[in-house]
């Protein structure tokens, strides 16, 4: 019984990574931009299906330029559709993404077509290890070690370059980041790109563990809303707990009561909303109260 709690306490850990991963760029979306984007999870399964025609085309090592080309493709929409949701009703913004991630898995279905596509882990991480009583793929191993790296790497940019002062700067007083002359539109093209550049890595690295399907943006963005309310508005310390948190009771919850595994991190979510309304690690933010 120990070996396979272990286990799946690992398996846990890794889904929570990736979860994170979403989580993050969800929540600094949400953050700078002050809109819902409900669009945020048909940009994990784009991120998924451009991986695998990329994979087709060129190989394994071609694949990171997914999250890229995603990006971009954020920044283009964001320019495009997004901009022009600012400062306006919340409820807009939300029909509005909503409508933009039912384009978006149109347009996968019309492209790649209704039904899932096959996408295996490489062959030199097509394998088991043994740690002990852990058991756990090769794969899963290298998805955490790719995710922690991710993580760091935003952390350090966010917290030593530049441009990641300002946007947090941006995301708790916009107006004067505007007063001191730095071109906040463009700054907020960049966000919307980097949140889109996330969830398109947490896609391209759960392809091979998730169906590569139209559908598994439906999988991705509710997780992502409920960590970023469990782990608090903004905060990349909060999302990367709860996404971890998330992970570990979902796994352990499929392992010995799968009828209520959906139901779980919803669970989770309402007893830490009873004791800590805006969330793990969240603070007051003025612009949304």
């Amino acid at each position: 019984m120990l070996d396979v709690i272990l286990s799946q306490l690992a398996n846990g850990l890794v889904l929570g990574l990736i979860y994170v991963l979403i989580s993050v760029g969800l929540s600094i979306t949400f953050g700078m931009l002050g809109i819902v984007n409900f669009a945020h999870g048909a940009f994990f399964a784009l991120g998924a299906y451009i991986a695998v025609a990329l994979f087709q085309l060129l190989g394994w090592p071609a694949v990171w330029i997914a999250p890229i080309a995603v990006g971009c493709i954020g920044m283009v929409l964001e320019v495009v559709l997004v901009r022009h949701l600012y400062r306006r009703d919340p409820l807009i913004s939300l029909v509005v993404t909503f409508s933009l991630g039912l384009l978006i898995e149109a347009v996968i279905r019309a492209i790649w077509g209704p039904m899932g596509l096959p996408f295996s882990a490489p062959d030199f991480l097509d394998g088991m290890l043994i740690v002990g009583p852990v058991l756990i793929t090769s794969y899963r191993v290298a998805v955490f070690v790719v995710t922690v790296l991710i993580l760091m790497g935003l952390w350090l940019f966010l917290t030593y370059t530049p441009f990641g002062r300002i946007l947090r700067a941006g995301s708790r007083d916009p107006e004067m980041v505007r007063v001191l002359g730095i071109n906040l539109p463009w700054v907020l093209t960049g966000v919307f790109g980097l949140g889109c550049a996330l969830a398109a890595a947490a896609g391209l690295l759960a392809a091979p563990l998730w169906a590569v399907s139209p559908g598994m943006a439906a999988s991705a963005v509710m997780p992502a809303f409920v960590i970023v309310a469990i782990g608090g508005l903004g905060s990349f310390a909060g999302a990367v707990i709860a996404g971890l948190l998330v992970g570990v009771v979902t796994t352990m919850t499929v392992q010995f009561m799968p009828a209520a595994s959906g139901a779980a991190m919803y669970v989770l979510m309402f007893l830490v909303m009873l004791v800590r309304p805006r969330g793990l690690l969240g603070q007051r933010w003025e612009r949304f109260e």
